[in-house]
């Protein structure tokens, strides 16, 4: 399954969806394709063969509500937010931890919860950063818009980077 670039009808990136996805969108009338790879997979049916876009737009304005803006607070999202590495110690993180405990009057929000190793998770426990003299290299944030998923992908196809470029 290949991934499709899907932009708004201004052509401001939206999401990624599945190939099947796009030559449906396509189909129905619903977006138009703006570019095809040089080696696009052909989707059959008995009547037709369609060839798969790289970058399709969609025919009418789509409207991203307030709350779509900020992505959902994941153990994934954290973990792709401080690029896998501890916030105390910089190794390989494959956990996540609340800055100001849950047990403290910590939220569960993305100022609040950072990338962690489990030595480093266990050591912290239930305790403030203050009380073990550790300290964070940097203020927790959420990520800016809803791109930001995008921006770290390891195999971006060359021809969205135009298009990803404008929404950066």
């Amino acid at each position: 399954m290949e991934r499709v670039l899907l932009l708004n009808a201004t052509y401001e990136p939206l999401a990624l969806v599945s190939d099947r996805r796009a030559v449906v969108l396509v189909l129905d009338g619903r977006a138009e394709a703006v570019a095809f790879r040089p080696d696009a997979s052909v989707f059959h049916s008995a009547q037709m063969s369609v060839e798969v876009p790289s970058i399709v737009r969609l025919s009418h304005m789509v409207r991203l509500p307030r709350w779509a803006r900020t992505p959902p607070l994941t153990r994934r999202a954290v973990l792709r937010r401080d690029g896998g590495r501890c916030a105390y110690c910089a190794d390989t993180a494959d956990t996540v931890d609340h800055v100001v405990p849950k047990s403290r009057g910590g939220r569960h929000e993305w100022t609040n919860v950072v990338a962690s190793c489990k030595k480093d998770n266990l050591a912290k426990a239930d305790l403030l950063l203050s009380e073990l003299g550790w300290a964070l290299p940097f203020q927790p944030r959420a990520p800016e818009g809803h791109l930001w998923r995008l921006r770290h992908l390891a195999d971006v196809d060359p021809l969205w980077e135009p298009y990803l470029a404008r929404a950066s």
